[in-house]
């Protein structure tokens, strides 16, 4: 099941607690690096296509008997980069500083940390409780960065070193 229920800063702890007993950089993903992960190669609403069809994702109108709950990871089939859960499930806390618009964004796919209001954090993804329209790949909202929901979680990456 997904993690659930934590705040940005339990996620940064998290992230923090793994590193040091794994002995390897995680992180949260930038906002950036969680749309291109989440698109896999895509350049469509959803990585599997225009319209949210059947069976693709844990979300209200999501063509499944409407889940009031997460499903556990895995329940519905990868984006083509293999990654499950993208969209739909848990809304994921990303790294990024909240701010309205791209305007000003770092282009080299870093997080975006100057400017803004640091207590407010974006959040990717969607949830199960959710309609279709907000677990959209390119649909972003801003948090509070101390709240915990029952439909919100986040997603670990790891620095690769050559």
């Amino acid at each position: 099941m997904p993690v659930i229920n934590v705040s940005w800063d339990d996620a940064k702890q998290y992230v923090a607690w793994l590193s040091r007993i794994a002995g390897e950089e995680y992180r949260l993903l930038s906002e950036a690096e969680w749309e291109y992960a989440a698109r896999a190669g895509s350049n469509t609403a959803y990585s599997w296509g225009a319209e949210p069809g059947t069976g693709n994702a844990n979300c209200n109108g999501c063509g499944r008997a409407t889940m009031l709950q997460t499903v556990p990871v895995g329940s519905f089939r990868p984006n083509v980069f293999g990654l499950f859960d993208m969209q739909g499930n848990v809304w994921e806390w990303v790294e990024d500083v909240w701010h309205d618009s791209y305007v000003g964004a770092p282009v080299d796919g870093s997080a975006w940390l100057p400017g803004g209001d640091g207590n407010y954090r974006v959040i990717r993804g969607g949830s199960w409780h959710n309609e279709t329209e907000l677990v959209r790949a390119a649909v972003r909202l801003e948090r509070d960065s101390q709240v915990k929901f029952d439909t919100l979680g986040f997603r670990v990456a790891r620095n690769m070193r050559p």
